[in-house]
């Protein structure tokens, strides 16, 4: 099983200065490069400082001139947000740029908050119906002289310009979690990305079997590689390991807050939850998230992994945006690499 690791510029205050996080977000990854990791993922979201990534090409073209081995990935690119021309043409751009490193992640979005600015009436189901559209449609223009007609989309002739390094194109990943998205995925040749968030490892044996049972509806294409994607904190003592799970409780509060779209926004930034108003949220309390997410000391990480492991995962990507201190998340990260990583050499 190899890792990732999926990182974003995270802001849940307006003290926090965006070009010391952009400087944070860079030294996690040079860190990644490296100490083994296989891959860095980062994502796209539009208008929110709790994640700042408007544009992830950007952020994988200077890191493919800041890092020399992982593979660079897009964690999701949201499809409704892009026409398909453009979206094949700026992916292929930042192929040629790292060398042939891309690895294209896409999703339909989460976020109804982005859905209203972006493309106003947009929701889940059309968001997916995008997706399922824009997948075929890249394909097609990085092979070159495709047309296309469809319910969304529609144009003449058109190969992308630049074409990619890679052949015949990168690896495309589709994010998934309902049967339908991974039948998707595995009927169009495209590797899966799925995260649990904050469920337990039922979840996690699921969606396995979901990816298994999409494979096994389609033998006549190659098993694609899935990966899991989960929040990750490495703790030297059950001290560390306690407040490592008290940020992620604190982060899942807030994240539930952005997927909900109710409370007041000033500035990208969200009216900071009470102290009370997050102890009622009981599905994402210290405990729960201790003991769903992969929080623990290094010994408890790795029985953690093996399972994972086992299970059939290709790739564990260690999501480390959790809102606490740059100092915290660093040790972590570093306590991985040096107690976890080797215990799967």
């Amino acid at each position: 099983m190899k890792f990732s690791l999926f990182v974003h510029m995270e802001r849940l205050t307006p003290e926090d200065d965006q070009t010391r996080l952009y400087e944070e977000f860079i030294e996690l990854c040079e860190l990644a490069d490296k100490s083994g990791f296989h891959a860095i993922w980062t994502g796209e979201h539009h208008g929110m400082n709790f994640t700042i990534a408007p544009n992830p090409f950007i952020s994988l073209a200077d890191l493919a001139r800041r890092t020399q081995n992982v593979r660079l990935g897009t964690g999701t690119i949201v499809a409704p947000f892009w026409h398909p021309i453009k979206l094949a043409g700026e992916a292929a751009m930042c192929d040629q740029i790292c060398g042939g490193r891309l690895d294209i992640g896409i999703a339909r979005g989460a976020y109804s908050f982005e859905y209203e600015r972006m493309l106003p009436g947009l929701d889940a189901w059309g968001a997916g119906q995008r997706l399922r559209e824009m997948v075929p449609a890249i394909k097609g223009l990085w092979e070159g002289d495709y047309a296309h007609d469809g319910e969304f989309w529609q144009f003449p002739k058109t190969t992308s310009a630049p074409k990619p390094v890679q052949t015949p194109h990168p690896p495309v990943w589709v994010a998934a979690r309902d049967p339908n998205s991974h039948d998707f995925a595995v009927a169009n040749g495209c590797n899966v990305q799925v995260t649990p968030l904050w469920l337990g490892d039922d979840e996690v044996e699921s969606l396995m079997g979901r990816f298994n049972d999409a494979c096994t509806a389609h033998p006549e294409v190659d098993r694609p590689k899935i990966m899991l994607l989960r929040h990750t904190f490495v703790g030297e003592d059950e001290a560390e390991v306690a407040g490592g799970a008290r940020d992620i409780s604190r982060f899942y509060c807030y994240f539930g807050a952005w997927f909900k779209n109710e409370r007041p926004i000033s500035q990208g930034v969200i009216e900071p939850l009470t102290e009370e108003e997050m102890a009622a949220l009981d599905m994402f309390s210290p405990d729960v998230m201790r003991k769903n997410n992969v929080v623990g000391t290094p010994d408890d990480v790795i029985a953690r992994l093996k399972a994972y492991e086992a299970l059939g995962y290709d790739e564990y990507s260690f999501w480390i945006d959790t809102g606490m201190s740059y100092e915290r998340k660093r040790k972590s990260l570093q306590m991985f690499i040096d107690h976890v990583m080797p215990a799967f050499a």
